[in-house]
């Protein structure tokens, strides 16, 4: 989940955070931003892609990803 958005994101991330817990509980923020909490938000781990579409959201949907070589 982390390589998916610092690997399309990376050029407009200042800090990226994980957080982990007991039980399999964590966290994910970008720039101070809470993108996903498993234990307060879903109760549950994200899907693939589902922290990356969040994120997405958060930014919109001018910025757009990094560029592969």
């Amino acid at each position: 989940m982390a390589d998916d958005i610092l690997g399309n994101y990376q050029h407009i991330i200042d800090t990226f955070t994980l957080i982990t817990g007991s039980k399999g509980a964590f966290e994910f923020k970008v720039d101070g931003e809470l993108i996903y909490s498993k234990q307060t938000m879903q109760m549950r781990h994200a899907e693939p892609g589902e922290i990356l579409q969040m994120f997405k959201g958060i930014i919109g949907p001018d910025i757009a990803a990094y560029p592969r070589s």
